[in-house]
């Protein structure tokens, strides 16, 4: 009962404060509401940024390995590019190759990608990012079909000019017209479309996409002889086989491939999406450090704007305070009472932060379709941190209260 007392005692007294000091109220909880925005819209923004690519690479396969001239850089690594540009191109051969050698390898896929016109009768998609890659890609990554098929074997192999077209190039070429058995142009070439891929959305990365179209890459041949064109070879492990089971025979095989001796460094990279995920925890670690300063700047003024509302408070109640000690109010009484009030100010100047940053997100979610919410996880950092600056702006000026003589607190009201 006495808690409660106390609590409702101080909301009482804060009300007052806000209430007869709208203006000055409104400008010192300024700083705790922009601290807390600052803060709590970067890590609400970066949490949905971060699970969107998370998801993504994850799409990517933790157990792929990605056979590539350019190894994965790394945030805060040099990266020695000279010693990587004159490295070979992965080829078709050395897969096959490798896949009869290997007995860890499940799945192989060769893959490369470029961008060409896409023309069906008079409409036409410039610079479109035609995927090529042979039969077992859909394997090793999910390829999720809303109408058609994925090519054949027999089709891969023999070159077949098929193609599974993204949702968007569908609709932007047929509109609601049914491609599946029409022709399409890619760089001049005619090309039957086999399948439609179901919707991506935004943000789908390193795969099938909305935007792409999938072709056999033996037929890709015809129109993307260029030594610019980076080539991966993707492989899966068999089942019960480790990725790292499969990377080191991986490399063995490779090397026996290339020829290379055993005193030569490998002249390929085998990337995993761990290095992926790595770099990516590095970057958002430090935007993360960048927007606690920002909003710590903004939180150091809120709570000086919060500790001058309390010692004005406690100057302008000494009278009343001395009347509470005369009546048998102890010091800690006090003390709480003032330690309440700034709590509660700086709790409100919090909460109008993420009252702020809820509107925004509603707005980006349904306005631009960007899954953005704020999480109970970021809410209960702004009050935890919210809570903390009122605890430590609030608790020097509540100490000089709870020691004021009460003799000396009465007599300043005469």
């Amino acid at each position: 009962m006495i808690f409660f007392g106390l609590l409702r005692e101080s909301f009482q007294f804060a009300y007052q404060a806000l209430i007869l000091n709208k203006l000055r109220t409104f400008l010192s909880l300024l700083g705790i509401t922009i601290g807390i925005f600052s803060i709590i819209s970067v890590l609400t923004s970066f949490d949905a940024l971060e699970k969107s690519i998370r998801n993504n690479i994850s799409s990517l396969g933790s157990d792929v390995l990605y056979i590539q001239k350019w190894p994965f850089g790394e945030v805060g690594q040099e990266y020695k590019w000279w010693q990587y540009y004159q490295r070979p191109q992965p080829t078709s051969r050395e897969m096959s190759l490798l896949t009869r050698n290997s007995n860890t390898v499940g799945y192989a896929a060769f893959s490369f990608d470029v961008s060409r016109t896409v023309e069906f009768e008079s409409n036409n998609l410039d610079n479109i990012d035609i995927l090529c890659v042979s039969q077992d890609f859909n394997q090793i990554r999910s390829i999720n079909i809303q109408r058609g098929r994925f090519f054949t074997p027999i089709e891969s192999n023999g070159g077949q000019a098929v193609a599974v077209i993204g949702h968007n190039v569908y609709s932007n070429l047929f509109g609601t017209e049914n491609p599946i058995g029409k022709d399409i142009k890619i760089a001049g070439y005619k090309v039957m479309v086999i399948g439609v891929m179901t919707p991506q959305g935004e943000g789908s990365f390193g795969g099938p996409g909305d935007d792409q179209v999938i072709v056999p890459s033996s037929f890709a041949q015809k129109f993307a002889q260029s030594r610019r064109i980076n080539t991966s070879i993707l492989v899966s492990p068999r089942q019960g086989i480790s990725a790292e089971q499969m990377k080191d025979e991986v490399t063995g095989i490779f090397r026996s491939i290339r020829s290379l001796r055993p005193n030569q460094d490998n002249n390929f990279a085998i990337n995993q999406v761990d290095i992926l995920m790595k770099s990516l925890n590095k970057v958002f670690a430090v935007v993360g450090i960048v927007g606690w300063i920002v909003g710590g700047f903004s939180l150091i003024v809120g709570g000086f704007g919060i500790a001058n509302i309390m010692f004005v408070s406690v100057k302008e109640r000494t009278s009343q305070i001395g009347i509470q000690k005369s009546l048998g109010a102890k010091n800690n009484f006090i003390l709480q009472q003032f330690l309440f009030e700034s709590v509660f100010l700086s709790i409100l100047g919090g909460i109008l932060g993420l009252i702020i940053i809820f509107i925004l997100s509603l707005i980006v979610r349904f306005g631009f379709d960007i899954p953005v919410g704020l999480s109970v996880k970021n809410i209960s950092i702004g009050i935890g941190i919210s809570l903390v600056i009122g605890v430590i702006a609030g608790y020097l000026p509540a100490y000089s209260a709870s020691k004021l003589d009460p003799v000396e607190a009465i007599r300043q009201s005469f």
